[in-house]
């Protein structure tokens, strides 16, 4: 039997892990608790844009749930953080909201639309087909092209609307130009998180509700993986896939007594 190594890092998806339709689900308190309590370094990962850490710290507090600033990693962090890596300084026409354009700006970028190094596409409530219009002929004329997150849809409480992945098609039609997506399923997406909390791969445990954005980008990234079943897959659905998860759990309340059970004394 292969020694079991020790957990001591715990990234997880927000939507359908913690809450659904911004109402916690059972265990999420406890487990972010848990957590908080142990000393366990941690982030909470979510592909939506639309929100700063802050404001998303002040809807999971609605719900009950009490997680800090520092602990939240968005898709517009993560696009942020790669941008400033990928070309310090640069510029961006960005169509999106204030999780995008506050990320954009921590770090250093000028947004503007005139002869922009990059066009970012991040997730927003209202797209402008004017804006959209100014994206294309961006990156017509030479703009880097960078999106947020791959996902055609987003919840709403009359059904889906369309997100970035649908709008992000749009522009490729029309340009011929496939964004370069930032946030899950990539990999990056994690990496960047582990970074940020000096956490390594091999100890760390990810934790989503759909296989084929935070188990396989999990996966792909080196961590273990835990599915739960309160969001978007079924466990009848796990088989379909031609990757598992190293655990699968109803949901997140049954995961809080591993944080204590893996957490390595000290």
């Amino acid at each position: 039997m292969t020694e079991r190594i020790p957990v001591d890092c715990w990234l997880t998806d927000m939507d359908g892990v913690l809450v659904h339709e911004e109402r916690a689900l059972p265990g999420a308190a406890d487990f972010i608790a848990t957590l908080i309590d142990t000393g366990t370094r941690f982030q909470v990962l979510t592909n939506n844009s639309i929100y700063t850490p802050r404001d998303l710290r002040a809807r999971l507090l609605s719900g009950g749930i009490d997680v800090p600033e520092d602990n939240i990693w968005t898709s517009a962090l993560a696009t942020a953080t790669f941008l400033h890596a990928q070309r310090e300084g640069g510029t961006a026409y960005v169509i999106g909201e204030a999780g995008l354009t506050t990320a954009l700006h921590d770090v250093g970028y000028v947004l503007t639309d005139r002869d922009p190094d990059y066009v970012v596409l991040g997730e927003t409530r209202t797209y402008s087909f004017e804006a959209i219009t100014r994206a294309i002929r961006l990156v017509v004329g030479g703009a880097r092209f960078i999106a947020t997150n791959p996902d055609p849809t987003g919840p709403s409480a009359d059904g889906p609307l369309p997100a970035t992945g649908s709008v992000a098609a749009l522009i490729t039609r029309a340009t011929g130009i496939t964004p370069y997506y930032v946030g899950k399923p990539n990999p990056l997406m994690m990496r960047s998180a582990l970074n940020r909390i000096d956490a390594h791969s091999e100890h760390t445990v990810m934790i989503g509700d759909r296989m084929d954005t935070d188990i396989v980008s999990g996966l792909e990234a080196g961590l273990r993986t835990v599915l739960v079943l309160t969001g978007s897959t079924s466990a009848a659905e796990v088989e379909r896939f031609p990757y598992r998860p190293t655990a699968v759990h109803d949901s997140i309340e049954s995961v809080v007594p591993l944080v204590r059970e893996f957490y390595p004394e000290g």
